[in-house]
């Protein structure tokens, strides 16, 4: 898998690699499959790429669903969450202070593994949101007004920096924006994901038959 693959190279050029890991549904069978697989994951420091602002036990937490599927059948060097129990601003400054500890001043993690909603978001950047636009800092608390909750996002930077983006996404519900977000005009206010899409270093896309309408597919965009 590209992910494992990708962190694989790192770990022997640098001894060490870094990934963040997106929540939500979709990813559970894969962290289950990698959970399964001969890696060798004491070697990787673990960050998330967004949390809900909620306690790591929660049903809705993202944190938790990974330790599950995943964190809780590996031995990983590090486990970097973010601290979504505490209030939103302080959650999101105690996770920029964690990312630059490990990472420093101006982090780069090695792979970003980010889902893209039916809205055509990514991470807790959702269309319409000033972040967007951001291209400093590292972290940002947000409201969300369609879910009526705040959650705690990496921002574009730290995105746009990382050596691999893997992108995974599935369902019919996200057709029509795959589409918009690899085929039509540039406009990331709208649609999140064309972000990445256009101005990752490195990204690949694996889209099931229902979301490209295709069958399951890498689609690799190297600039």
């Amino acid at each position: 898998m590209e992910l494992l693959q990708r962190l694989g190279e790192r770990v022997a050029v640098a001894g060490r690699a870094s990934v963040a890991f997106s929540g939500g549904s979709t990813p559970k069978l894969m962290f289950a499959w990698m959970a399964r697989q001969p890696f060798d994951w004491s070697r990787i420091e673990i960050f998330w790429v967004d949390e809900r602002c909620v306690l790591p036990t929660h049903e809705d937490s993202n944190f938790r669903m990974t330790r599950e599927a995943l964190l809780d059948h590996i031995q990983p060097a590090g486990v970097h969450r973010i601290l979504g129990e505490l209030p939103p601003v302080e959650a999101a400054v105690a996770y920029e202070n964690e990312i630059v500890s490990v990472l420093g001043a101006d982090p780069h993690f090695d792979v970003i593994h980010l889902g893209m909603g039916a809205d055509a978001h990514i991470a807790s950047l959702f269309p319409g949101f000033a972040e967007i636009d951001s291209r400093e800092g590292t972290t940002a608390a947000v409201w969300v007004p369609k879910l009526n909750a705040h959650r705690v996002t990496l921002l574009p930077k730290p995105i746009l920096n990382a050596n691999h983006i893997v992108m995974l996404v599935t369902g019919t519900d996200k057709s029509s924006a795959l589409e918009q977000v690899m085929s039509g005009p540039y406009n990331p206010a709208e649609y999140p994901a064309q972000l990445v899409d256009r101005n990752a270093s490195a990204i690949a896309w694996f889209t099931d038959v229902s979301a490209k309408g295709g069958g399951f597919s890498e689609t690799p965009r190297l600039s």
